[in-house]
């Protein structure tokens, strides 16, 4: 994806293969009493953003077991995620400013939703302890094409005037731990959008999936359980348990910024 080249979808078949994300739902709800037996966390905020076209009860099962975990997650409620439309980009900031009176807090967010987590960061970083994204485009740009987009063009009209994404390689960097959970079967956005410049406390985890069922997928369900349990200031990359290194592919150091039209 250089600075000329422009992002095209992914291909049809892994658009397709997006249905897994049913089987996966069923799988991470099967498995949640086992889940549930995870070390627990210290009780901390957690706030879960959802992916475009998505609500909070995308995000139930999630926020489900985070709440078995000891934390206290919190839904957006701010509706169906249409884009930056005047409600979310106001709501955003009120969220933020609510939720973190008693301490920053982690914010959790889903394709969109982690995008929006990453600016929340940018401009509140003394309110926000860490972000986690979940399949999140950060490095589209105008121009470039996802499985989405005719539907997000569709709902532009909508969309805060004030709001202007400059190409993330421009971009300051996010000045709180971030970890970006990603799988190169993503079959709406392609997957090297969704990597965070790696840098001391930015880091990219691979796991096996399709991008709708990021948020319903036991493996990202344990990166996000171990990446919350971090103290403030003891952030530290992600090491998967022997046991577990199958669930997370060894993945090449993919710098964004790279050709993925291919």
């Amino acid at each position: 994806m250089s600075d000329t080249t422009t992002v095209t979808p992914p291909s049809r078949i892994l658009t397709a293969l997006e249905l897994r994300a049913i089987g996966e739902g069923s799988a991470m709800a099967a498995a949640m009493p086992l889940l549930a037996k995870m070390r627990g966390g210290d009780g901390h905020t957690v706030l879960v953003l959802p992916g475009f076209a998505a609500g909070d009860e995308s995000t139930g099962l999630l926020r489900g077991l985070l709440d078995k975990l000891g934390y206290d997650s919190r839904p957006w409620r701010l509706g169906r995620n249409m884009g930056p439309t005047p409600a979310v980009v106001e709501g955003l900031g009120a969220l933020i400013e609510r939720h973190s009176a008693n301490g920053p807090v982690s914010i959790v967010g889903w394709s969109m939703g982690g995008v929006y987590a990453r600016e929340i960061a940018r401009m509140a970083p003394d309110s926000v302890r860490q972000v986690i994204t979940l399949g999140s485009p950060i490095h589209l740009r105008a121009g470039d094409r996802s499985a989405t987009s005719d539907l997000w063009e569709s709902l532009e009209g909508l969309h805060e005037d004030r709001v202007e994404r400059e190409p993330e390689a421009s971009r300051p960097p996010v000045p709180v731990p971030t970890t970006a959970i990603y799988t190169r079967t993503d079959g709406i956005v392609r997957w090297q959008t969704c990597l965070t410049p790696e840098a001391p406390t930015h880091e990219n985890i691979e796991v096996h999936g399709s991008h709708c069922g990021l948020g319903t997928n036991s493996s990202v369900a344990y990166v996000v359980a171990d990446r919350l349990r971090q103290a403030p200031g003891e952030w530290h990359r992600f090491r998967a348990p022997f046991a577990l290194r199958h669930l997370f592919p060894k993945s090449g150091r993919t710098i964004p910024g790279q050709n993925v039209t291919n």
